[in-house]
């Protein structure tokens, strides 16, 4: 089997193939979630915390496990089987480390400000690290408390990369699943750059959950917060500061388009996503801000580790048209695509970096 290539990236939340047979895990660890902008403490409640995460969490096992293997075994596995005891996961204890390759930049960004949320790490990192390489200065947001060794990673990343004309970035600890929250980010960035030419709505979490009846209010609120919510809430602020030839770009699912029985209420975001970017397109299209979307399909990502089995994990992607996962890097360029002037005349639409699966609608 050919190896991967490691160095360093992750997260965002792409599609989760439905095989429940195929988890080598408890029930419970069925519940785990991935918390994009959730944070996962013991108890099950849901409360506003300022600009700090929101406690709504499952329990989640306290054993972790992750076989140290660089590359793909000879036994036909896609990665080493491993799990990550607690959420949301960690890019820096994934094995391999998702790839970061070479890239061209070309200066399509020059001059831009970008906001990413969710952007420490996964698709939210490849994206933040290709903008800051074609000119952009990038702002991220990132789980405060839980994923401050991603976010410093990325900085470093991005303050490595960027063109001499970019500012240097900034990191911003947030929970978007309030109006409040998303404001002051906005207010943050726009303080620090004074205006927004790219919106990248990417923070999102999910958890597995094997019975629809055992899904509680409390969980579906909470993803539904965070996956499209803040996308509401965010697009809302930062328009007041976005001008024309501004872009807002989406990150959606194959799920939203395939459906995936373990996911539903995350799959059920997914399908808003979509919608409401074509809406979004539409009511902006007079001002000239496009909004597009990207609807990634199964990517090494900490979602992966953090929420699924092991056995799950160490085939994670097979079951797709090109028979294998996809790697941040190769999402990021959809991202990219969509924020530069390569994409005049794109609006209301959706890409489909998904591994070969055929997408309608």
């Amino acid at each position: 089997m050919v190896g991967l290539l490691v160095a360093s990236w992750s997260r965002l939340i792409p599609s989760v193939q439905t095989a429940p047979n195929r988890f080598a895990a408890s029930s419970e660890k069925f519940r785990r979630g991935f918390a994009s902008f959730g944070g996962l403490p013991k108890k099950h409640s849901l409360q506003r915390n300022s600009l700090t995460e929101t406690s709504f969490s499952r329990t989640v096992p306290s054993t972790f496990h992750c076989v140290k293997i660089t590359m793909a075994s000879g036994n036909g596995k896609q990665f080493p089987p491993q799990t990550q005891s607690e959420q949301p996961g960690r890019e820096h204890e994934m094995d391999p480390l998702p790839r970061r390759r070479p890239y061209q930049a070309a200066n399509k960004l020059q001059g831009k400000v970008a906001l990413i949320t969710g952007g420490d790490s996964g698709i939210g990192r490849a994206t933040a690290d290709l903008f800051s390489q074609e000119g952009a200065t990038v702002a991220i947001t990132y789980v405060p408390g839980k994923e401050e060794k991603d976010a410093d990673d990325t900085l470093d990343i991005i303050r490595k990369g960027k063109t001499p004309s970019a500012k240097d970035p900034i990191k911003i600890g947030a929970d978007l699943g309030y109006d409040e929250n998303c404001k002051k980010v906005v207010d943050e960035v726009v303080k620090a750059y004074g205006k927004i030419d790219i919106l990248v709505n990417n923070c999102a979490e999910q958890y597995v959950v094997e019975n629809f009846e055992d899904i509680p209010p409390e969980q579906v609120e909470r993803v539904f917060r965070t996956n499209i919510f803040s996308f509401f809430y965010v697009s809302r602020h930062a328009l007041k500061h976005m001008s024309e030839d501004s872009c807002i770009i989406n990150t959606t699912s194959i799920n939203a388009y395939k459906g995936n029985a373990s996911l539903i209420d995350y799959t059920a975001t997914k399908g808003a996503i979509v919608a409401f970017t074509r809406a979004l397109a539409l009511h902006l299209a007079p001002r000239k801000i496009r909004v597009n979307g990207v609807a990634p399909g199964p990517i090494w990502t900490p979602l992966i580790p953090s929420s699924m089995g092991e056995e799950y994990v160490s085939s994670f992607g097979e079951k797709y048209p090109m028979g294998r996962a996809g790697q941040p890097d190769e999402v990021a360029t959809s991202f990219v695509f969509l924020a530069s002037e390569d994409s005049s005349y794109f609006s209301g639409q959706v890409l489909h970096p998904n591994g070969g699966t055929p997408v309608n609608a």
